[in-house]
Parts: C-alpha cells; structure tokens; sequence
C-alpha cells in the first residue's frame, strides 16, 4: 500500500511509515493511491461471510502486500472480536450498535485494529513510540484500553477539562501504567491544535518519536470501513437503497464510510449528522467551508469546529463542491431536540440511545426520502447516563464494565493551554 499528503501527492509513504507517523511530514494527511474496488460476487455474498472474514477480506483489498497474510489474519481475529448487531426501529430505520468493544464505542474498532498494527510495525525498534491523541470524549477511552500495557508504546491523551462526561474521564484516566491523560485548560479544538503543533515540530520529532490514534491516522479509518461492510450486510434483505446515517464531529467515521464506497459497497448515500457545531453541514449547503469555534453540547465527542478529516473529503472529489452533494447531504439539530429524540425513540420502539445516536435518527426523520437508513450506534448510553436518566425521567441501569470504573483511581495531569508545555511534558 502506497500513500500520498493531501497537500502534496508526489510525497509518497509506505504503510508503516504512515501509521508510525500519523502525520506526513509536511503535515497533510495521508490517502492510498489507490483504493482497490471488491468484485461484485464478494458483495452479494456478504450474507454468508462473518465480520473477521469480511474485515480480512477488506483489510487485504486496501493494504494489499504490507502486511503478511498471515500476520494480517492474527491482527483481524484479535481486533474483530466483538459484534456490530443491526437493531432494526422501523421497516426503514435501524440501529447499527458499534458500542460492544471495551470502551463502549465504535473507536474500539480503530484503536483495537492500530494497537496491533502498530505494535507489529514496531517490534524491532528500540526506542518508545509515543502515541499522542486528541479526544473530546470516546477516542481516548478506546485508545486508552486499545494499547494498555503493549510494549514499546506509550500513550499520552489530551482531553477538554470539564467538557467530558464524568465516566469518559474515568475511562482516559484510570488506566495508569503506559497511559497519561492531560486535562487541558480549553476545547477539543484547542487541544487537537496542540498535538497538530507537536506533530509539526520538526526538532520534537527528531527527538521523540511521535505517532496519533485521532482519525487523523490512516490506521484509524481503516477499520472502520469495515462495519460498513457487516452493516450492510445485515440490511441487504430490505427492498429501498441503504443509506448511512453518520454522527459527526471530526468527520473520520464518514470517511471510512466513503472508503467503502469506493471499494464497491453499494452505498446510495450519506447523512452527516452533526449537532450545533455545523460547519459541514453549512459547507453542504453553501459551498463555503467556515470553521468557528467548537460550542459545547450533550454529543461532546461531535463538538469540533474545525474537522481534520474535511481534507479528505475534499481530497477524495478533488475539491468539488458539486460532486461531493451527490453522495453527502448534512443535518444539525439542538440540545433540546435531542434529548425529545431520546424520550421520542424510548416511548415509541422502547429503545435508549445515546445523545449521539439521537442525532442521527433527528438527522433521519427529518431528511427521509425514499431511503432504508442504518443510523450509526456510537457510544452505549450508559456513557452519558446523566443525560439519558433526565430525558426519560428515570435512573436507567449502569453497564457493567462501567460499573466497575466508579471504583477506581483517577490520575491526570492539569495542563494549560500552552503548546510549550505540553512540549517540555512529552520531552520529559
């Protein structure tokens, strides 16, 4: 697999070189060269593969020779080991839970996937990788439990202080050991600019050897692409075109979902469904791309105001505004509407979602067209239970693996706003 920078294709990488990295070293993001399409048989017979085969099959498509075969198989049947169920609402409407892993949320698939990926890439090195990530709420959960204790990898998590729920905290926090969380004094905007400000010093690198876990990985969308697949095929008995109906804040999730479009999956269309940070939305509109400061909502993880992956949207329809709304249409809704979708989804299919999920279905019933829509599950309620409890009127149960994280120990590290900070920390 051969890699390019959004901001110049003649610049060139190899897979590992793009996952060690993060980053191109003129600081665009990377994109395949080629994006290698499945052949028709292979779709219509998604029905009859399981999601690791399927997963594989996708996977070696898009990667082709860099990883070994049979190291790749290793690396899918350890990253691959929880569903992505379809939970059908309506006759047109359903649920895709991607919320089974241990983190409670659809990065597990990523960060499971670039454990493994990384710590095979870096088996013969001798110096730490340090892996640096961005979160406003899920990533870093899943990063965190993603590469606990996986030798030679540190991970170093900044998160918005006080703009995650009290149980994301606990999940960036409570591991120790290989993992540090730093509560930063700011947004997630703001701390997405620090670890973009590290990743673009030149003597930082040379010293330390940096690599991310945010969506701005390449390693990140890869396996994400891959529950598009299994959704899919858990959908293809339905009679209308299936549409994904995708909450989005830093735009990674759609992403992949295009990645798999341009594999062959036959995807009719996508719904960005973001809340009051609707940069993209507005651009689907207008044409112009805007980004402002990110304002703080119940769906913390969607509050960006500035989307990374937005260069690989434009990269993918070569900057075409025209081309790009005919695959992609966008929606924002408010607080209050949706925590009414909250108790709307409960009272009429006795279901719980999540405040992002909820965006979603708002994004779905009001854009419904002639379209089966799987709206994508992305964190389990349980994860914004103060949320969930005020909108139903009733203290709904706590999962389990959540549960048990009220019992452990909290350790962060205050940090300001200040790049030079957060450079004097990763140096120490």
């Amino acid at each position: 697999m051969e890699l390019y920078s959004t901001r110049d294709k003649n610049q060139r990488y190899t897979l590992r070189e793009a996952l060690l990295l993060g980053l191109a070293r003129d600081g665009g993001l990377l994109m395949p060269t080629e994006i290698r399409v499945l052949d028709d048989d292979f779709i219509k017979t998604l029905p009859d593969r399981s999601f690791p085969e399927i997963s594989y099959r996708v996977a070696h498509t898009l990667i082709g020779d860099s990883i070994p075969e049979n190291d790749l198989q290793e690396i899918i049947s350890g990253s691959i080991s929880f569903p992505a169920p379809l939970i059908k609402l309506s006759s047109d409407q359903a649920i895709l839970e991607l919320f089974h892993g241990p983190s409670l949320a659809f990065k597990d698939f990523g960060a499971q996937f670039m454990a493994r990926t990384l710590s095979y890439f870096n088996r013969n090195e001798n110096d730490h990788l340090t892996i640096l990530v961005a979160t406003s709420g899920d990533t870093g959960g899943a990063v965190a439990a993603g590469f606990h204790n996986v030798p030679g990898i540190n991970v170093v998590i900044l998160y918005p202080k006080g703009k995650v729920s009290k149980l994301q905290e606990l999940q960036l926090t409570s591991f120790g050991g290989n993992i540090s969380a730093l509560s930063v004094q700011g947004t997630f905007d703001d701390c997405q600019t620090l670890v973009k400000q590290a990743f673009n010093d030149r003597s930082l690198r040379e010293a330390k050897r940096l690599t991310s876990a945010n969506s701005i990985n390449i390693g990140r969308l890869i396996p994400q692409s891959f529950y598009y697949f299994e959704g899919f095929k858990q959908a293809m008995s339905q009679l209308k075109p299936i549409r994904y109906v995708v909450p989005s804040g830093n735009f990674g999730n759609l992403t992949a979902g295009l990645l798999a479009s341009r594999m062959g999956l036959p995807i009719a269309r996508f719904l960005a469904a973001t809340n009051i940070n609707d940069i993209v939305p507005q651009y689907l509109k207008s044409g112009l791309f805007q980004p402002r400061k990110s304002q703080e909502t119940l769906s913390n993880a969607m509050d960006v105001g500035n989307p990374s992956n937005f260069d690989r949207i434009l990269d993918l329809y070569g900057s075409t505004w025209n081309k790009i709304i005919v695959d992609i249409a966008g929606s924002s809704s408010t607080d209050s509407e949706t925590m009414e979708a909250i108790r709307t989804v409960y009272r009429q299919h006795d279901y719980i979602i999540d405040p992002h999920a909820a965006v979603g279905y708002l994004a779905s019933e009001s854009n419904r067209d002639n379209f089966f829509d799987i709206i994508l599950g992305t964190a389990h309620p349980s994860k914004f239970k103060s949320t969930i409890d005020k909108a139903l009127g009733y203290e709904a149960p706590l999962h389990p693996t959540l549960e048990k994280l009220l019992h452990l120990k909290s350790v962060k590290i205050e940090l300001e706003n200040n790049y030079n900070r957060l450079r004097s920390y990763l140096l120490d």
